[in-house]
């Protein structure tokens, strides 16, 4: 499974997104392999314009979902500080959801450079679609 980031579905989704991201989400859709996260889920519908709520909650009622505990909560934390002590400055949200990936062994999709950042502190492992945005599987 690969840990699709709101970064990577809000550019998706847009009408005039990125073409690459677009293939990259269809093809891990089409392999199944596409899930969220309960803070993607809020960081995607939260924004998500009154019109479009409706028809994205139900997209994403249909795609697997991993819901936070207690735990993520704390590795978060654990996560947070260890990335402050190296200088490592990126959104609380996206701690989490590192945080998330890692417990769970799943590589994340994202589009901005904040899971990068993290990766080079925590070897957080990164998803990078193939030709056509084809679903990659890892060797």
């Amino acid at each position: 499974m690969v840990l699709v980031d709101s970064s990577a579905w809000i550019e998706g989704l847009r009408r005039k997104g990125n073409l690459d991201v677009k293939l990259a989400l269809e093809g891990l859709l089409d392999a199944f392999e596409a899930q969220i996260c309960s803070p993607v889920r809020l960081e995607v519908l939260g924004g998500a314009g009154a019109p479009e709520r409706t028809r994205l909650g139900r997209y994403f009622s249909v795609l697997p979902q991993r819901d936070c505990d207690r735990a993520d909560w704390e590795r978060a934390v654990a996560l947070a500080w260890r990335l402050r002590d190296r200088g490592t400055s990126v959104p609380w949200m996206d701690v989490l959801i590192a945080a998330i990936a890692l417990a769970d062994d799943v590589r994340v999709y994202a589009v901005d450079q904040h899971f990068a950042a993290i990766a080079q502190v925590t070897g957080l492992r990164l998803y990078t679609p193939g030709h056509g945005g084809a679903f990659h599987p890892e060797r």
